[in-house]
């Protein structure tokens, strides 16, 4: 599936944005996965030793607590990529 993010656009002379909507190709989108599956590895680790520190009894739902927050980079990422391309696009 193909992930897309639109962004507004400032036409001159008009008090109105256009709405363009940027694409990533498949292998862009699967380099940003692939970079970000392997960080998730290295970032559940990291986690579940911070959760430990803080609960010995429940440190797996803590852990997941924390991996849930970080984990949100892939779709920045993605959105990150999207802004680049928008940027690339229309220069003023």
């Amino acid at each position: 599936m193909v992930f897309s993010k639109a962004f507004p656009r400032q036409i001159k002379g008009s008090s109105y944005s256009v709405w363009e909507e940027i694409s990533l190709t498949d292998s862009e989108e699967k380099a940003i996965e692939e970079a970000v599956r392997r960080e998730h590895v290295e970032v559940m680790r990291q986690c579940i030793n911070d959760a430990k520190t803080i609960d010995f009894s429940n440190h797996m739902q803590i852990a997941l607590a924390f991996f849930d927050k970080r984990a949100s980079h892939a779709v920045f990422l993605k959105e990150s990529k999207c802004k680049e391309k928008f940027d690339a696009l229309f220069k003023d």
